[in-house]
C-alpha cells in the first residue's frame, strides 16, 4: 500500500510557490499521479500545459484559476478539472496560503511551461526517480 502524508512531503520552493510529487511512476504507481503545491498570497503557478488531465482539488485558501480561455475564483473545496494539453495557472487571491492536491490520470505527466517557472525550468517530467527539468528545445512550441 502507498500512502502519501501532505504534511510531510518533500517540497521544492520558488518565488512563494512550493510544490512535491509524492506519488507516481517514480514510487511506483501504474496509472496515476499526485502533486501537492502551496502557493503564498500574491504568489503564482506558472501557466503551462500537463500531457494527462488533472483535478485540482483546493483545500485551502482563494485562487484565481485560469483553464484554457477561461479565468474564475477557485476556493477550498473546488474541484476543478484541467483537461489534457489545456493551458493552466493559478495565482493566490487571498490572504492566506492557497494549498492544492492534483490528481492526474497517468502516472508519468510531461509540464510544459512557455514562460518558464521561477527557477527558469521549461519542462518538468512528473515520474522520473525525481523531477526532472529540462531546457524547451528551440522552436517545440511553435
Amino acid at each position: 500500500m502507498q500512502v502519501a502524508t501532505l504534511n510531510e512531503v518533500e517540497l521544492v520552493e520558488s518565488s512563494g510557490l512550493r510544490f512535491g510529487f509524492p506519488i507516481s511512476s517514480a514510487t511506483g504507481t501504474g496509472d496515476s499521479a499526485v502533486v501537492y503545491f502551496e502557493l503564498e498570497p500574491g504568489a503564482v503557478l506558472p501557466l503551462h500545459t500537463d500531457s494527462g488531465e488533472e483535478l485540482l482539488l483546493v483545500l485551502e485558501g482563494v485562487a484565481e484559476a485560469t483553464i484554457g480561455d477561461e479565468t474564475g475564483t477557485v476556493r477550498a473545496g473546488d474541484v476543478a478539472v484541467v483537461p489534457a494539453l489545456a493551458p493552466h495557472g493559478l495565482r493566490n487571491s487571498g490572504d492566506v496560503p492557497v494549498r492544492v492536491v492534483g490528481f492526474f490520470a497517468s502516472s508519468t505527466i510531461v509540464s510544459v511551461f512557455p514562460e518558464g517557472t521561477p527557477s527558469g525550468d521549461e519542462v518538468i517530467v512528473i515520474g522520473a526517480p525525481f523531477p526532472l527539468a529540462l531546457p524547451l528545445p528551440e522552436g517545440a512550441l511553435a
